[in-house]
């Protein structure tokens, strides 16, 4: 079977620049699997302003979309295997690089490829939650119970996604989930970054305060501007604070602190909050991923010895192949 790696772990870990490193002594490209990173105009807030700053191998699946714009994990997926593809025919074995656990689950282990988005109805369950909070949950606990015990019932966007397909196909998500789930078909090597979490905490609020300070406020400012011109004169118009990427960490704070509903100072204490707990739900959701090789960098700041690190346990678990990528 033809190779891919995986390079992933928690946000604010040191994957981005230690991958760059790893491309480039491979001669190889960079395929993010980060959720909000496919936005455009989003830079700041998503880590993309470092990969430009240090932009030497190619990146796919970056800036492909619109922030009005709603795209599922199994669009990434059937976006991807193409380019994968291409790669291979190259003899270029693909680096994918992130911590988004789905669109790596859905590679390795599958995804579904339910309805597409339905935006009326998404609209009228959203209107039933807002008249009965707690009702959508109950809602989908009667059309699907599997799927309802493993959607907290404060997750409103998986929720409502649950119920859509629930609603516009013939079945049940969970039994959807059960029969139509396929891998892609590549051996994956997955190699993950951990660090100590204390430590990871303290780099996530310094980066915090970074993009603060390199003007994720003005990025914020100006996606809502964007939103609210495409949404003008349309009955869409109320879409938007359901959408995904006003819904990602930074933006949605930033967004509140805009509003007048809290201080900026309050909004970047939430920013921080919000990502050591998002951290913290990456190293869970991690866990269950099989056959990770992980990598402990505590106390190692820059991104060269990171980056032999990883090169060290490639070479332990394909050999051959990464002394091909490097000759």
């Amino acid at each position: 079977m033809k190779k891919v790696i995986i390079l992933l772990g928690p946000t604010g870990v040191g994957k981005t620049a230690a991958s760059i490193l790893l491309a480039e002594r491979l001669n190889t490209e960079i395929i993010s699997s980060d959720s909000m990173q496919i936005y455009k105009h989003m830079d700041i807030g998503t880590a993309k302003q470092a990969i430009e700053e240090k932009r030497t191998v190619r990146h796919h699946m970056m800036d492909i979309v619109e922030p009005w714009e709603s795209y599922s994990t199994g669009e990434y997926i059937k976006a991807v295997q193409p380019i994968i593809a291409t790669l291979h025919d190259l003899n270029k074995i693909p680096i994918v690089v992130g911590g988004t656990g789905l669109y790596i689950k859905a590679m390795t282990r599958g995804i579904f490829s339910g309805p597409s988005a339905d935006w009326d109805l998404r609209n009228e369950l959203l209107e039933m939650e807002k008249e009965s909070p707690g009702y959508l949950h109950d809602y989908l606990n009667r059309l699907d119970p599997a799927a309802a015990s493993k959607i907290m019932p404060a997750d409103t966007r998986r929720i409502v996604r649950a119920l859509e397909v629930c609603l516009k196909s013939d079945n049940v998500m969970s039994e959807m989930h059960r029969v139509l789930t396929k891998p892609l078909p590549y051996e994956f090597t997955k190699i993950g970054i951990t660090r100590d979490r204390k430590e990871l905490y303290r780099l996530i609020e310094q980066r915090v305060d970074k993009m603060i300070e390199d003007g994720l406020v003005d990025e914020v400012k100006n996606i809502i501007q964007m939103i609210k011109k495409h949404f003008s004169n349309s009955s869409l118009v109320t879409h938007h604070p359901s959408l995904s990427s006003l819904q990602a960490i930074g933006y949605k704070e930033i967004a509140m602190h805009l509003n007048e509903k809290i201080s900026l100072d309050e909004a970047v204490a939430l920013v921080k909050k919000r990502s050591r707990n998002y951290a913290k739900r990456q190293f869970t959701w991690f866990k269950k991923e099989e056959g990770i090789q992980w990598i402990d960098v505590t106390g190692i700041y820059e991104p060269f010895p990171i980056f032999q690190k990883i090169l060290s346990a490639l070479n332990q678990k394909m050999r051959p192949d990464i002394e091909h990528m490097q000759s």
